[in-house]
């Protein structure tokens, strides 16, 4: 399993972004087989962090041209900056898992 760490500076999020994001979840679980997504804001920082079976559909995610347009509009106005961070999960455990 690998997981997508998404960590940013929050910038000007006008209301056009709300309804990014929602497509973006809802396009990483449909067509890319995200299998989870956990996001929080505290303060201009937000953090996000997506999991995922194989490398190869975080790729496929990466490339998508309307992903391609959200981190467009991002990279223009939504973040002041941003670090993404992708990683291979070695070992999960919990409580309720």
């Amino acid at each position: 399993m690998y997981a997508v760490i998404f960590k940013a500076k929050v910038g000007e999020q006008d209301e056009q972004y709300p309804e990014m994001v929602a497509r973006m979840r809802e396009l990483a679980f449909e067509k890319y087989h995200c299998v989870d997504f956990i996001a929080v804001t505290e303060g201009d920082m937000e953090v996000a962090i997506s999991y995922w079976n194989s490398e190869k559909d975080i790729e496929r995610w990466h490339r998508d041209v309307e992903h391609a347009k959200a981190q467009m509009f991002g990279k223009q106005k939504w973040y002041q900056e941003y670090q993404v961070e992708v990683v291979e999960i070695k070992r999960k455990y919990g409580s309720n898992y």
